[in-house]
């Protein structure tokens, strides 16, 4: 299966327009934003629990990462309320599910594959102090990539010129970028050499990105 596989392409998906689809696990189904692979796919999802439902055990072979949207995800490991940030690197094992439901925004097969530093994070505990209408926390950074979570004030712009792509999740707010309005659960992602200007709305933004990752693209190693 492929979508939105060019890399070399801007993609814009209104996620919330997307009709769910089941996942191979009853009770969890899932809006594709990309996809290289069949159900072992390099992927970025959104993904719904329904409550009371649960994946099996399993491996993450390819390292996982995901963002607390709604609700609170809970594995073995504990409970991840909305706004946490966790990344789950290659060989990492645990069992995924939701007694309450939850929703979340999340990467498979990612990594760097020697990578096996892992972590959670309450990405607002994270910010720094405002500059510009601009208050930015920088989540994890390698040799690949960099991740950031940044809080807009009203009509503030943020703007990135990073090599290696630039991928955006608006978790709350709005945006205006490239004619678009990107609005709560929207996703952006631009190709290597394009900018990312983008203004907030009147209710400011809060905005997950991505940045360097995109040259790394590929399916997974099965």
């Amino acid at each position: 299966m492929e979508i939105n596989s060019d890399f070399s392409d801007r993609v814009v998906v209104h996620s919330d327009q997307l009709e769910w689809q089941a996942s191979p696990m009853k009770g969890v189904d899932r809006r594709m934003l990309d996809r290289i692979g069949g159900e072992v796919a390099r992927a970025t999802t959104i993904v719904r629990y329904a409550p009371g439902s649960h994946f099996s055990a399993h491996t993450h072979t390819g390292g996982e990462e995901f963002i607390v949207l709604d609700g609170v995800f809970q594995d073995e490991h504990g409970d991840y309320p909305v706004g946490t940030y966790v990344r789950n690197p290659p060989t990492s094992q645990h069992t995924p599910g939701s007694e309450p439901g939850c929703t979340i925004f999340v990467k498979l097969w990612q990594f760097d594959m020697n990578d096996r530093t892992q972590f959670r994070k309450n990405m607002v505990d994270e910010l720094r102090a405002p500059a510009n209408g601009i208050a930015t926390a920088v989540l994890h950074e390698d040799a690949r990539e960099i991740v950031t979570y940044s809080h807009l004030d009203a009509g503030a712009t943020l703007r990135s010129d990073a090599p290696g792509g630039i991928e955006v999740l608006i978790i709350d707010g709005s945006v205006t970028e490239g004619g678009d309005e990107l609005v709560k659960n929207d996703w952006l992602r631009l190709p290597e050499g394009h900018s990312l200007t983008a203004v907030a709305g009147a209710d400011g933004a809060k905005i997950w990105m991505k940045t360097g990752h995109l040259p790394y693209a590929q399916p997974p190693a099965v």
